[in-house]
């Protein structure tokens, strides 16, 4: 018999006996989806299992700002409340650094200003927890889910084997539990992945984090990008005193135990950090412990197999540059809630029914996480663009495109919020990203025009040196405008095939 933990109040999780053993749904994972899945399904009156490896407050690097988008996702899971009492911090936008320029990037309003939140992590996921531990309806238990348990002649999913401890000396003991349905939320290396998607994670990057104590942002309440080389940096405040730096470092990660990892950040991130910033990011580089995270790409799958549902990270991963994967997560939770909403699914053990309203799951989604997907991978691509001269260029446009302000601000910005869900206004303006970089070549604008010493003071030399040089350049900025535009597609077409595989 499992070990049970029903706590009714905020008080520490305490161990009692698994009253029983079968359930309408099993969770397996109380990270950011699986909490607010298991809250929101138990307050619909569904009998919810949820089981987690680890109750006690995880600790990340990722996963701490919340986009506009998915606090109004949160607001309708009725879970807003979760956000408060950890001391985060208003989030109102973006300022961009391509030194020694920079760009505010602010949220769009509705009637009312649209804002985000940044936090630490784990302080967020114990509020998520401490909704779904204390939601009518919901069980939960601290046991390592070990295998998923099929019907032998239909292969359908009917419940979940896990083990915990029991006792003083900590006995593994191994439960069986059974549910119609069963939702595997175990996160980014989740061990069960491949009952329902063959597809391997991508991972080209990591991202190299540690909190700076006391630093002075250029742009409070902002979150920072520095366009640095050969990647981005990533700056925003998790606590009134804190600030995260997330640093991505494409390919083999520098070693940490030589100490390499730690000279790149002296050495090569910290010259490229704005003025204000560096003082306190040297401080807290002596002293801080530096860990890192793979930035992984996992195009997302249709649920087909009776009885799964794969969701999360487990599911579907994005780089986490624009910070929409909480977003994304949310909004599948209302989805899915809808979706098997008591009215609709009256018995979650109707397999093709629930089977047909997953399919209808993987197409509803794609507003959003088709969005959130196509903009992380498309940006990444133009951010850490390194020495390629090609997409250099469209690094360069993309910044000069969000320079010219208006709908060239708001409507991209509102798509990496999560407060458009339109993916075709987003190819849109990638592509007009593209055409504003060829304009920008033909008209030499694109890089500071070098002046040329050699020119005279007469205005008939200047106009003759003009047009000597534009006929000059002409096979220059045209192989560069075509391939701006080539590379363009190579970005963001296979992201989009991606996207609208069933």
């Amino acid at each position: 018999m499992g070990l049970a933990m029903r706590p009714a109040s905020d008080s520490p999780i305490k161990s009692a006996f698994l009253e029983k053993t079968d359930f309408e749904v099993i969770i397996v994972g109380a990270g950011i989806l699986g909490s607010a899945l298991a809250a929101s399904l138990g307050r619909d009156g569904r009998d919810v299992l949820l089981i987690e490896r680890d109750w006690k407050e995880p600790d990340r690097i990722v996963g701490e700002l919340l986009q506009p988008g998915g606090i109004k996702a949160l607001a309708q899971l009725g879970l807003e409340d979760c956000l408060e009492g950890i001391d985060a911090i208003p989030c109102n936008g973006y300022a961009v650094f391509y030194p020694p320029e920079e760009v505010i990037l602010p949220y769009p309003e509705d009637k009312q200003p649209n804002v985000g939140r940044s936090f630490h992590h784990g302080r967020f996921v114990m509020n998520l927890r401490r909704a779904a531990r204390t939601a009518p309806n919901v069980t939960t238990v601290e046991g390592t889910a070990a295998s998923l348990i099929t019907c032998p002649v239909s292969d359908q999913v009917i419940g979940v084997t896990y083990n915990s401890k029991a006792g003083a000396d900590g006995q593994i003991i191994s439960t069986n539990v059974y549910a119609p349905l069963t939702v595997v939320a175990d996160g980014c290396f989740s061990k069960f992945r491949k009952q329902q998607n063959a597809r391997e994670p991508v991972c080209k990057s990591h991202f190299v984090g540690f909190v700076i104590e006391d630093c002075e942002l250029p742009h409070p309440n902002h979150g920072h990008v520095v366009l640095a080389k050969p990647a981005p940096i990533l700056l925003y405040q998790i606590g009134t005193r804190e600030t995260r730096i997330l640093v991505d470092i494409p390919g083999k990660l520098p070693s940490i135990g030589n100490g390499d990892l730690k000279r790149h950040m002296e050495e090569v991130v910290g010259p490229q950090l704005p003025k204000s910033i560096q003082p306190s990011f040297y401080r807290s580089l002596q002293t801080e412990r530096l860990r890192s995270m793979p930035n992984s790409w996992l195009p997302p799958s249709g649920n087909r197999r009776p009885g799964l549902i794969v969701l999360g990270d487990a599911m579907n991963m994005r780089h986490p540059l624009t910070g929409g994967g909480m977003t994304v997560a949310f909004w599948d939770v209302v989805h899915t809630r809808r979706l098997l909403n008591k009215e609709v699914v009256p018995d979650l053990g109707n397999a093709p029914l629930v089977t047909k309203k997953m399919e209808q799951l993987h197409w509803t989604r794609k507003r959003t996480s088709a969005v959130v997907n196509i903009l992380a991978q498309a940006l990444y691509s133009l951010f850490s663009a390194g020495d390629d001269p090609h997409l250099r260029s469209l690094q360069l446009s993309c910044f000069a495109y969000f320079k010219v302000g208006g709908r060239c601000v708001s409507t991209p910005v509102g798509l990496l919020a999560g407060l458009i869900h339109e993916p075709l206004t987003l190819v849109g303006h990638f592509f007009a990203v593209a055409f504003y970089g060829v304009y920008l070549i033909w008209t030499n604008q694109l890089e500071p025009k070098p002046k040329n010493k050699k020119l005279q003071d007469s205005g008939e030399s200047d106009a003759v040196s003009t047009t000597i040089a534009a006929v000059a350049a002409f096979p220059t900025n045209f192989y560069r405008s075509a391939m701006a535009v080539w590379t363009a597609c190579m970005v963001i077409l296979p992201v989009i095939l991606a996207e609208l595989k069933p």
